[in-house]
């Protein structure tokens, strides 16, 4: 009996570099950019296979970010966003048996060039006024919803947080609790979706050393690489995976 597991190079040569580009986002370099990560692999498999496959590795990922930043984190901010995360998480559970998988799909590829076209409009050093909290509970909703269907949840909650202007240490601790609560609680609704199957953990099992990798490739580059090269080469890679999903959905 052949062993139940992902075995298309392709698959690998869009995955590897997204499953990297997501610790080196958990690590607090390039904050954000791990939404990348699923539109990558989605070059090879559908989306909903996709965040499945990368549920094991967002554990150990989320494991490390919290281990590093454990005591740094904002409590009365992060009480206030996990019960609108967990809202999205129910949404994105409720629709995800009703969207195909090409909408899903266009979903994903809309945020993606969404979140771009902030990062571009509207910079983190851009002085901007604190949100109001209803539409903080909004946007942290919407992260609720499009972590679960692609793991995707950086963009909106970074929209609400950013302008609060936490201390950098005090805003990437937030957010490493808050992704370790809202990745814990999709384990449940995945299972019941049938997402989690054999196949689908046998190749996580493949791609989780890239966790720990990605991690600690994150803090190397944040200290050699020339940051404004790496989010312009980040930007034109959003710039196509979004537009690419997008016009599949549309197709």
């Amino acid at each position: 009996m052949s062993f139940p597991l992902i075995t298309d190079w392709y698959f690998y040569a869009v995955s590897v570099p997204a499953v990297l580009l997501l610790g080196i986002s958990k690590s607090g370099f390039g904050a954000g950019f791990g939404s990348l990560a699923v539109p990558m692999m989605a070059l090879a498999v559908s989306v909903p296979q996709a965040a499945a496959i990368l549920m094991p590795v967002l554990l150990v990922m989320d494991l490390l970010g919290i281990a590093a930043l454990r005591k740094d984190f904002d409590k009365a901010l992060l009480k206030f966003l996990l019960p609108s995360g967990l809202v999205g998480i129910l949404i994105g559970a409720l629709l995800f048996k009703v969207l195909p998988a090409h909408i899903v799909a266009g979903i994903v590829g809309v945020f993606t060039l969404l979140f771009l076209a902030q990062r571009l409009l509207f910079p983190p050093h851009a002085d901007s006024a604190p949100p109001p909290r209803w539409l903080g509970a909004v946007l942290t909703a919407a992260s609720g919803f499009t972590s679960f269907v692609a793991h995707a949840g950086g963009p909106p909650i970074t929209a609400y947080v950013l302008p609060l202007k936490l201390r950098p240490v005090v805003f990437a601790a937030t957010l490493s609790w808050f992704f370790f609560f809202i990745n814990l609680a999709k384990w449940l609704p995945y299972a019941w979706l049938g997402l989690l199957d054999w196949r689908n953990l046998a190749t996580s099992l493949v791609l989780l050393p890239l966790a720990p990798v990605g991690v600690w490739a994150g803090i190397r580059m944040a200290r050699h690489i020339n940051p404004r090269l790496f989010y312009q080469l980040i930007y034109i890679g959003l710039f196509l995976t979004g537009t690419k999903l997008v016009w599949d959905a549309l197709r």
